[in-house]
């Protein structure tokens, strides 16, 4: 996923992400890594690494089912691995979605008699 803007606000992540903005703010309050910049108005703005660091979490939590406090401690000792793992996986689905794209589109095709 391409992200083209210097920041982007709670609901954009929100949305990027598939979670709920409630989800983003509770992170934002118990790991240390989630520190979104805020305007003088204080909506949080959120650059594109503040994003892969909350794509990172998502993985630890959502999908490894990890609770929050394993999640930041699984950072603090493990970060670069935590961060390399996280990318194989997501480059890996992105080719199985790839994969299951094209397997559709063969699906549909005409039959030739």
């Amino acid at each position: 996923m391409d992200l083209d803007k210097k920041f982007y606000r709670i609901g954009d992540v929100a949305e990027l992400l598939d979670l709920p903005q409630s989800t983003l703010r509770f992170w934002e309050n118990n790991i240390p890594e989630v520190r979104p910049r805020r305007t003088s108005g204080g909506s949080r703005m959120y650059s594109p690494a503040d994003i892969e660091r909350m794509r990172i979490i998502k993985y630890l939590i959502k999908d490894k089912g990890l609770k929050v406090d394993a999640a930041r401690e699984h950072l603090r000792k493990n970060r670069k691995a935590v961060e390399k793992t996280h990318q194989v996986i997501s480059r890996l689905q992105d080719v199985r979605r790839k994969l299951e794209g094209l397997l559709s589109a063969l699906d549909y095709r005409p039959k030739v008699n």
